[in-house]
Order: C-alpha cells, then sequence, then structure tokens
C-alpha cells in the first residue's frame, strides 16, 4: 500500500474522530452551561432574598431611628413647656417619650449588631450615649421645677449644652440613616446584575441546546446510515457493477440514437430541395451533439475531455488547402458538463465561418486558450476585411451562445472589426 492508499484509508477514521470529538466538546458545553446556569440562577436568588432582607431591616432600622428622634423631640418638647408653663399636663408627652426610648435603641442595636460595621458600632453607641444624656439634662431640669427651683432650671435650658447635645444627636442618626440606605442600595444593584446575567445565559443555554439536538439528530441519521450502508454493502457492489453495464449499454444506444435521428433528418430533405439548407443545419447540430457525446466519454469511459480534442473534432471535417486553421494552447481539461455548451457553440462558430466568415473566401481562423487562475480565456478570431458592423438581427446562433455562456457560468462576447470578427469566451474551469 503507498503513501496516497494509506491517506485515503486514514480519511474515515480521521473523519469519525474529528466528528466524535466534536459532539464531546459541545455535549460538555452543554453540561457546563447547565451547571452555570444553575449556579447563576441559584446566585440570583440568593441576591434577591438578600435585598428583600436588606429592604426589610432597614425600613425597620429607619423606623427605630424615626422613633427615637420623635421620642428625643417630643421630651423636649414637654419639658420646655412644662419649664415655661408650669402646667404639669406637659409632663405626659415626656414621661411618654422616656419609656419609649430606651425599648427603641434595644431594639435598634438588635437590627444592626449582627452585621455592624465598625463605624455602625460608634454610631450606634453615640446615639444611645447622647439620647441618654438628652434624657438625663432633661430629667434634671424637671427634677429642679419640682422642687422649687424653676429660675436655676430655665438658666439651664438656656445654656448651648442641650442644643449641642441636640446636633450631635441629629447627626449620628442622619449618619446611621445614610448608611442603611447605602447598604440597601448595593443589595439592589448585586439582585439586578446577577438577573442580568441570567437572561443571556439562558439564551446561550437554548442555542447550545439546539446545537446538541441538531448533533445528536445526526448522530442517530448516521448510525441508520452505517448500519443500512453495513446490510446493503454487498448489494451496493452489485448495483454499482450492474449501473456500469448499463452505462455502456446506454452509450452505444445513444450513438445509435443520433444515428438514427440523422437519417430521418436527412430522408425528410430528401425529396425537397428548398428544405435541404435547413436539413443540413439541422443535421450539422445533431452531429456537433454527437461529437461532444463521444468526446466527452474518453478513451476510458472517463467523463472529462480535453479541449483540443474538442476543437480538433469540430473544424477538422472542414479544413482544407483554402480553409486553414492555427491552434494554440495548453492541455485543458473540461468537464462533461461544459463539453456539451462549448462543443455546440464551437460548431456554430465553425459553420459561421463556413457560411459567412473567414472561410467564406480563403481566410486564416485562429483558435488560441490560456488558463489564468481558474479561469479559462478562449479567443476565436477570424481574418476577413470586412465593413466592422454589428449585425443587427439575433439569430439562433446568438441565442444558442447566450445560453451557453449561462450554462458555462462565463461570458461569450462578440466584437467585430474591418479586419474580421473576435469572440472572447471566458468561463470557471472548476465546477
Amino acid at each position: 500500500m503507498d503513501g496516497t492508499e494509506r491517506t485515503s484509508a486514514l480519511r474515515p477514521a480521521l473523519r469519525r474522530l474529528l466528528a466524535r470529538s466534536g459532539n464531546l466538546i459541545a455535549f460538555g458545553l452543554v453540561a457546563a452551561s447547565l451547571l452555570g446556569a444553575v449556579l447563576l440562577i441559584f446566585q440570583t436568588v440568593e441576591a434577591e432574598r438578600t435585598e428583600r432582607a436588606q429592604a426589610r431591616r432597614t425600613s425597620e432600622v429607619l423606623a427605630e431611628l424615626t422613633n427615637i428622634n420623635r421620642a428625643v423631640l417630643n421630651g423636649e418638647t414637654g419639658q420646655r413647656g412644662y419649664l415655661l408653663t408650669l402646667d404639669e399636663r406637659y409632663l405626659g408627652p415626656y414621661r411618654l417619650a422616656k419609656e419609649q426610648y430606651g425599648p427603641a435603641l434595644a431594639h435598634l442595636r438588635q437590627l444592626v449588631e449582627a452585621d455592624a460595621t465598625p463605624r455602625q458600632l460608634e454610631l450606634l453607641d453615640q446615639v444611645e450615649n447622647l439620647t441618654t444624656s438628652k434624657f438625663g439634662e432633661m430629667g434634671d431640669s424637671v427634677a429642679l421645677v419640682e422642687g422649687g427651683q424653676v429660675l436655676e432650671a430655665r438658666q439651664r435650658i438656656l445654656s448651648d449644652e442641650g442644643q449641642e447635645v441636640m446636633e450631635r444627636l441629629r447627626t449620628s442618626l442622619r449618619e446611621l440613616e445614610r448608611i442603611e440606605e447605602e447598604q440597601l442600595r448595593e443589595a439592589t444593584v448585586d439582585t439586578a446584575s446577577a438577573e442580568g446575567r441570567v437572561v443571556p445565559l439562558l439564551v446561550g443555554l437554548a442555542v447550545l441546546l439546539l446545537i446538541a439536538l441538531a448533533l445528536g439528530y445526526r448522530l442517530v441519521g448516521r448510525a441508520a446510515r452505517a448500519d443500512a450502508e453495513a446490510e446493503q454493502a454487498t448489494l451496493v457492489a452489485e448495483a454499482r457493477d450492474r449501473a456500469d453495464l448499463l452505462a455502456r449499454e446506454l452509450n452505444h444506444r445513444v450513438k445509435n440514437l443520433f444515428a438514427v435521428i440523422l437519417a430521418i433528418v436527412r430522408m425528410s430533405g430528401k425529396d425537397s430541395v428548398e428544405a435541404k439548407p435547413v436539413v443540413d443545419s439541422i443535421a450539422d447540430r445533431i452531429h456537433a451533439l454527437l461529437t461532444a457525446h463521444e468526446v466527452t466519454q474518453g478513451p476510458a469511459g472517463s467523463k472529462d475531455a480535453s479541449l483540443r480534442t474538442l476543437v480538433e473534432v469540430t473544424i477538422r471535417p472542414y479544413l482544407s488547402s483554402e480553409r486553414r486553421a492555427g491552434l494554440d494552447g495548453p492541455d485543458v481539461t473540461l468537464t462533461a458538463k461544459q463539453v456539451t455548451p462549448i462543443g455546440l457553440v464551437l460548431h456554430e462558430l465553425t459553420t459561421n465561418a463556413v457560411k459567412y466568415g473567414c472561410w467564406s473566401s480563403g481566410g486564416l481562423l485562429t483558435v488560441e486558450w490560456r488558463q489564468e487562475a481558474d479561469e479559462l480565456h478562449l479567443d476565436w478570431r477570424e481574418a476577413k476585411p470586412g465593413t466592422g458592423e454589428q449585425p443587427t438581427r439575433a439569430g439562433f446562433g446568438s441565442l444558442l451562445m447566450t445560453s451557453a455562456a449561462r450554462q458555462l457560468r462565463g461570458s461569450i462576447d462578440r466584437t467585430f472589426t474591418p479586419e474580421g470578427v473576435h469572440i472572447a469566451i471566458r468561463f470557471p474551469l472548476s465546477t
């Protein structure tokens, strides 16, 4: 076994290995995406739970801060009203506030202390100390009034000590509120970020699942085809042999069919002199198809053909001492799909050269071709002086060339000059 055969034998195994590796990679990505989705969904749920807990705690903390601030303000209002009027009814709000601030401080510490930062603990101590100090100062003033020392009590109120304590207390309360609101905002941002990651991941997961389904479908199809091919291996070999035999028989019958058609066409115009030119034209085109078919078959049933052979077979019947032709070009192989249209075009150009072109007056025909990249350039030039005018009537030949250019996926351009005619044929060689 040479290197080419070994390479050919290794290709199916390599393709199977690559297919299996691709499937494993795809399923691995799907599994990883599923795990990632589960983890991310869990993180999102946890973030939402944390946000709800933080919102509930923040609401309670803000409520207790408000209660403490309200208790201090109510106590101070009752204390001052009592000092100014000596009416004991003002002591009601003061005494109620004095009873409320202690439980409010205890509940506030209970809410904040579990996850408190050092700054929050420091602020809690400040609030507790300042509130206690403020109520102590108010209690002293009330005690002085009750003891008959009204002037002394009023002088203590007019001092800046109580106002300074109150300002510091308000500052501490506002800072605690700001910290709680900031923590709530951070929890909200974390939740939004987690939710934002879920949607793209779910979309990617859906795409990967579709890919996995497609790969699974392909695997099932391949397995079914492999089983069928294994069971039908012998039948396929026998069918291939029968197909080769039928192809050879069909080729033989096609040639016979062309011969019968040619005979029928010629016999149809045998008794009519007026129909002879039309009959000859039809017969020539049928003969061109037969020639293209024979060239397509090749020496050993090959479906490729040589461009040089096709050109030579087409123009050879018309060559003489007065009808000369020059051929120049490298060896170029045409596919079966290209041989038939190019063969018909060459036959049409040849008959035109005999009837109207260079060969009608003994001129020279030059056929040159070359390959540029993956494109064939064929130039058909007829040397015959003329007017150089483009024909105004588009006959069958023009329609034939348009159709052939479409089949060849190329172009066929005709240029008429006073020196003769130039037909440029361009089409890609690859199919």
